[in-house]
């Protein structure tokens, strides 16, 4: 017999194990950091009072990223929820009045998106009425252009899209040096992680002054992001 629901909104926690961060991102050292980034977004998950499912590589379906995305949020659309707000673990900056700014904005006629440095996204809000599973999953997932053709996707369906505050995706190396320009806001114990992927006790604290001398270029996986390797 079906609950009924209490909540037309749920959130969909879209991110693999640990493990399979570490073989896909390709960074060394990195399942202790990809651990406590999933317990963080847990928690921040939680802490909404939003109801919400976590799909791992262990029960996403599909051969393509868009694939396995868009299956998921058919999967949670078919419980009965007409809106989701779908975020990744792999966003340290994510709290949750991000996600919670994401329900009070997010409308049949409203969709809305959390922008990553990156050129893609950390956070989707999207209601049914503007999902439709075979065109979404043929969107460019793993590009550059993401975020701006998922904005056009939407805009062509006569949808507005609200953005939120743009924040960092980390997927590579230099994600997690283009974090130190944070610093100030991380807890050592976060300081501790970062610095233990850079190898280095000190490294991570350094990085900012000698980092952000040099452009940017990130090396990217998530939905939001390219796909490129270390």
């Amino acid at each position: 017999m079906q609950q009924k629901l209490t909540q037309n909104t749920a959130v969909l926690l879209f991110a693999n194990s640990a493990e399979e961060d570490c073989y896909i991102k390709k960074i060394a050292d990195s399942k202790p950091l990809f651990d406590a980034l999933t317990e963080r977004t847990l928690r921040t998950v939680k802490a909404t009072g939003l109801p919400f499912f976590h799909l791992t590589e262990k029960n996403q379906l599909g051969n393509t990223f868009g694939e396995r995305f868009s299956n998921a949020i058919q999967q949670i659309f078919d419980f009965g929820y007409s809106q989701i707000i779908t975020v990744g673990n792999d966003s340290p900056q994510l709290i949750a009045q991000h996600i919670i700014e994401a329900k009070n904005q997010l409308s049949d006629q409203n969709t809305v998106l959390g922008p990553s440095l990156d050129g893609g996204f950390y956070l989707l809000g999207i209601h049914r009425s503007n999902f439709n599973k075979e065109t979404f999953e043929s969107l460019p997932w793993q590009t550059a252009r993401l975020y701006g053709e998922t904005k056009e996707y939407f805009n062509s369906y006569g949808c507005e899209v609200r953005t939120l505050e743009r924040l960092i995706d980390v997927d590579s190396i230099s994600d997690i040096k283009q974090l130190s320009n944070y610093i100030k806001s991380l807890t050592k114990y976060w300081i501790g992680l970062f610095s233990g992927v850079l190898r280095s006790k000190n490294s991570f604290s350094k990085t900012a002054s000698l980092y952000f001398q040099s452009s940017y270029r990130s090396v990217y996986f998530n939905k939001g992001s390219p796909l490129r390797f270390a």
